[in-house]
């Protein structure tokens, strides 16, 4: 019996994702191919031209969108950010500070204080096995 190691290929979206990009600005022949795990690995140990300006201008998925401003991805499409938006754009809004960002600001950092509460509050519980479970 031998052993032989498959390569292991995602498609492009999963990559672009893995990456933090938006699939629809990447190069066309990123667009149309596979990716393996090493040249994923490659792309991020040393990114090449395309990939490093993607990331510092954009235009960025709604993931990075939400947390270059800091708010959740629904938080977003409450907003009516609904679009890739450029780190310009971004700026811009950060910038304006319109009401619905300051309220998913608001949101978004009770929810992170919250969940801290819960967290503190499991480790204090794990702490003290004895100690009634609520």
């Amino acid at each position: 019996m031998t052993s032989h190691k498959t390569t292991q290929t995602m498609k492009p979206a999963t990559a672009a994702k893995k990456l933090g990009v938006y699939l629809q600005a990447t190069p066309a022949e990123f667009q149309e191919g596979v990716v393996s795990r090493d040249e994923l690995n490659a792309l991020q140990a040393d990114p090449p031209q395309w990939l490093v300006d993607l990331r510092r201008n954009g235009p960025h998925p709604r993931p990075v969108v939400a947390a270059k401003l800091g708010v959740s991805i629904s938080g977003l499409a409450r907003g009516g950010v609904t679009e890739p938006l450029t780190t310009e754009q971004i700026d811009a809004l950060k910038a304006e500070n319109p009401e619905w960002l300051q309220k998913e600001r608001a949101t978004q950092a009770e929810v992170r204080k919250e969940a801290a509460r819960i967290k503190a509050k499991k480790a204090a519980g794990e702490e003290r096995p004895d100690a009634a479970r609520g």
